[in-house]
């Protein structure tokens, strides 16, 4: 049974820095799309940012583009999104989530209904 468990969340002041890890089990992470995702309260899931299976192609929501970035380690049991010059705006509970099919287009990335399987969430609160 694949599960993906999410990590590293908590509360940051603005402009500080946090570092979310989701790791997967019950599946080779290397056959997977990963992607996280972000929902506040009162507002829908929106996506943050993809990884491709190789690692080389990523794309990212506006508002994060150039303060997050996702990865992947060489194990590739593990996705991580670096989140730098955090904004109260970006408070939300986070979720990291794989597909086992393979995307190319950046619209297939953003789409929650491309992804199979989710992580329960980690909480990121930005204070101002």
């Amino acid at each position: 049974q694949v599960q993906l468990v999410e990590s590293g969340g908590g509360l940051v002041q603005a402009g500080g820095s946090l570092k979310l890890s989701c790791e997967v089990s019950g599946r080779t992470v290397s056959a997977y799309t990963m992607g996280w995702f972000r929902q506040a309260p009162g507002k829908e899931r929106e996506f943050v940012a993809g990884i491709s299976r190789s690692g080389t192609t990523t794309h990212y929501a506006d508002s994060v583009q150039g303060r997050f970035t996702i990865s992947r380690e060489n194990a590739k049991t593990t996705t991580y999104l670096q989140m730098n010059r955090l904004k109260p705006e970006d408070t939300a509970a986070y979720y990291c989530a794989g597909s086992s099919r393979l995307y190319y287009m950046r619209s297939q990335y953003v789409e929650p209904n491309s992804y199979a399987d989710w992580g329960q969430g980690t909480q990121v609160t930005v204070s101002s």
